[in-house]
């Protein structure tokens, strides 16, 4: 049974850093497609960046590009999200997605607040 579980989420002044982890197991993971999404409340939920099954590609939503960074560690099944500078506007449950045989996964769900 595929299951994905995030950490590392919390309440942090602006400008500040996270740093995200989403464990993954019940498929294989290096062949995986990874995500991070958020959704903020009263909106719908939007990309924040992918990586490709062997790290080799990223891609970043245009409101974090150059301030968080998505990585993987396939030994460890485990996909981060390095997010640094924070602002309010990136206040949202962040949830790790994962793309396999066409199957797709999520996890539960981390709050990030980023509030002074």
């Amino acid at each position: 049974q595929a299951q994905l579980v995030e950490s590392g989420g919390g309440l942090v002044q602006p400008g500040r850093s996270l740093r995200l982890s989403c464990a993954a197991s019940g498929f294989t993971f290096s062949r995986s497609t990874m995500s991070w999404y958020r959704q903020a409340p009263g909106k719908e939920r939007e990309l924040v960046a992918s990586i490709t099954s062997a790290g080799g590609v990223t891609n970043y939503a245009a409101s974090v590009k150059g301030r968080f960074t998505i990585s993987r560690d396939n030994g460890k099944n485990t996909v981060f999200l390095q997010m640094n500078s924070l602002k309010p506007e990136d206040t949202a449950v962040y949830y790790c997605n994962a793309v396999s045989s066409s199957y797709l996964y999520w996890g539960q769900g981390t709050q990030v607040t980023v509030s002074s």
